[in-house]
C-alpha cells in the first residue's frame, strides 16, 4: 500500500510541477514575443499549486520532514512519549479531517451550481477535489507515520538492555 501511495504522490507531484512550468514558461513567452498573456494560464497554475501544496505535505509526512519544536518530544520516554505521539497524531488528523470536511462541502456546492472557471470554464469542482484529495493523503500518512513511530519504539525498548 505504502509503496503504490508514494508511486501516486510522486507522480502528481511530478505531473503539477511539471504542468506548471510548462505553462508559465509558454506564458511568458507569450508575453515576451507576443505581447499578450495566456488567460488561462494563472487558473491552471494556481489550482495545480493547490495540489502540489497538499500532496507536498503528504510527502514530508512521510519523510519526517516538517518543521517542529521538538525538545519536549525528544526527551520524553515511555508513556508520555506514547501519549505525546498519540495527541499530535490526533490533533494533525482532526485538522485534515476538517479541511477535507469543508472541501468536499464546498465541492459539492459548486457541483450543486454548476460553477465554472471564468477562463477555461471547467467545472470548479474539479479543481477544489483537490482538496479533499490531498488531505485524505496527509491523513493516511499520519497514521502510517504514527504507527511506524510505535514499532520504531518498541524495537528499541526491546533492544536496550540497560535496567
Amino acid at each position: 500500500m505504502s509503496r503504490i501511495l508514494t508511486f501516486v504522490e510522486y507522480t502528481l507531484v511530478v505531473f503539477a510541477l511539471g504542468t506548471m512550468s510548462i505553462i508559465t514558461f509558454a506564458n511568458v513567452l507569450s508575453r515576451y514575443f507576443l505581447s499578450s498573456s495566456i488567460s488561462f494560464t494563472e487558473e491552471i497554475t494556481v489550482n495545480l499549486f493547490v495540489l502540489l501544496t497538499f500532496v507536498g505535505a503528504s510527502i514530508g509526512v512521510k519523510r519526517g520532514a516538517h518543521l517542529g519544536f521538538s525538545l519536549i518530544f525528544d526527551n520524553a520516554q515511555g508513556v508520555l512519549k506514547a501519549f505525546l505521539t498519540v495527541l499530535v497524531a490526533l490533533l494533525t488528523v482532526l485538522f485534515f479531517s476538517a479541511v477535507a470536511y469543508f472541501g468536499f462541502d464546498m465541492m459539492m456546492s459548486q457541483i450543486e451550481r454548476n460553477r465554472m472557471t471564468p477562463a477555461l470554464g471547467w467545472p470548479q469542482w474539479i479543481f477544489t477535489s483537490m482538496m479533499p484529495l490531498g488531505s485524505l493523503l496527509c491523513i493516511i500518512r499520519i497514521i502510517e507515520a504514527t504507527i511506524l513511530s510505535f514499532k520504531k519504539d518498541s524495537l528499541n525498548r526491546e533492544g536496550d538492555t540497560t535496567l
